[in-house]
């Protein structure tokens, strides 16, 4: 590929100055694989190039943990060191940004039992929960960026050579991400000022419900009162903009948690604790998934839904068009943080608080106004060409939202 080293740079500077916006004598934790350990540390460079005072990184690897969840006893499953919950928690306290790198191959735990793996990310979720307070309540700035690994790169173009598919999914997330464009920053900013606009639109509506009809589709989603859109760049409590998600196509906001009624079909695959889910529905009454199937990953959908009560409910609605630059390539990503802005989603479990004046809302607070509380919060992709929604006003009035899978207007 040419020109492969200066998008390289070009990459990794967008996630430390656009992504996770670091400031002078901030301290950067990085959340990676082995896998991708190159690219780490072209972006601690740009990190201290910065400002950052320190990067730390937290490493993991696919083939550890593997093992870990065929051979470790049910006993280590259900332990998470006390001394790395509270080291986060400190990080957190002290300001820390946090930049999280997915990479793992969609399938690699494939031959896993699912029950060990969803005991294991249930004791980790409990027990970081105050670490993701941090970044759910937007206490720190926060922003997960994909690199490629020979095992996803496989999966996506697996007519090719490892080679040839790592070079072809590194140019096409340099693509989706205006990596190589004269001015990538700035071609980032305009975008972030356009979903903003989309932003401002939504919530001067304050629609009171979304119907969503599609083949196999037939869905009421009701938004609690106070509600807000959000998308593209956001502000921790410090009124620094960051951007969690890179890309990110999306705008969205959270469904009131006993307000979900009908039927809704995925229609793409979930990649969930390497392994994935196929060919999926859900059906709501009242919030909660009663029914649900799945022709493929079943046994860890189910292992999913039962980490906690709030997994059956929802926790955010999105909105992403059928004509965004994700959705155009015409590519299936097996990699939520991609598949999720090239088609409207859902997820299952905890919301993120979008309030209007959140910043004087308890969590109780939070809780009465409808939010769902859970552990977990995992995307999946509704969207199709063959979607409309309407939003209906408070005095009952439909109007339309998204027609053919894309905006009305």
């Amino acid at each position: 590929m040419e020109n492969f080293e200066q998008m390289l740079e070009q990459y990794a500077e967008l996630c430390i100055k656009i992504g996770v916006n670091i400031q002078n004598k901030q301290d950067l934790l990085i959340l990676a694989s082995l896998d991708v350990a190159p690219f780490v540390r072209r972006v601690a460079r740009h990190a201290y190039m910065a400002g950052a005072k320190r990067v730390y990184v937290e490493w993991n690897d696919d083939e550890l943990d593997k093992t870990m969840f065929q051979l470790a006893s049910e006993e280590a499953l259900q332990e998470f060191p006390e001394w790395k919950a509270k080291g986060y928690v400190e990080m957190a306290k002290e300001g820390v940004a946090l930049l999280g790198i997915v990479s793992s191959s969609p399938d690699v735990l494939i031959d896993v039992d699912p029950s060990r793996i969803a005991t294991y990310m249930s004791t980790v979720a409990a027990a970081t929960k105050e670490f993701a307070d941090y970044q759910i309540q937007r206490k720190i700035r926060w922003t997960v960026i994909a690199v490629p690994s020979p095992g996803w790169a496989t999966k996506v173009f697996p007519d090719l050579p490892k080679e040839s598919a790592m070079e072809k999914l590194w140019g096409t997330i340099f693509g989706i991400n205006r990596v190589g464009q004269p001015e990538p920053a700035e071609a980032w900013k305009r975008h972030m000022d356009t979903l903003m606009e989309k932003r401002r639109a939504l919530n001067s509506k304050e629609y009171r419900k979304l119907h969503y009809n599609a083949p196999g589709t037939k869905l009421t989603i009701e938004l609690p009162l106070g509600h807000e859109w959000y998308g593209g760049r956001s502000k921790n409590q410090d009124g620094i903009p960051s951007v969690a998600n890179m890309p990110t196509e999306e705008i969205f906001t959270l469904p009131k948690r006993d307000g979900v009624n009908g039927t809704v079909r995925a229609t793409k695959p979930l990649s969930f604790a390497g392994n994935l889910i196929g060919d999926f529905s859900f059906t709501f009454k009242d919030g909660r998934i009663v029914e649900f199937q799945a022709e493929r990953g079943y046994e860890v959908l189910k292992n999913l839904l039962e980490m906690d009560d709030g997994a059956r409910y929802l926790g955010e609605v999105a909105l992403v068009p059928v004509d965004s630059p994700i959705s155009i390539s015409n590519l299936l990503f097996y990699q939520t943080l991609y598949d999720e802005n090239a088609s409207c989603h859902l997820a299952i479990g905890r919301a993120y608080p979008c309030f209007k004046n959140v910043e004087n809302m308890s969590e109780g607070d939070i809780t009465a106004a409808g939010a769902n509380m859970s552990n977990v919060h995992v995307d999946f992709m509704i969207g199709s060409a063959e979607m409309d929604i309407d939003g209906e006003l408070a005095d009952g009035t439909m109007e339309p939202l998204f027609r053919k899978g894309k905006w009305a207007n």
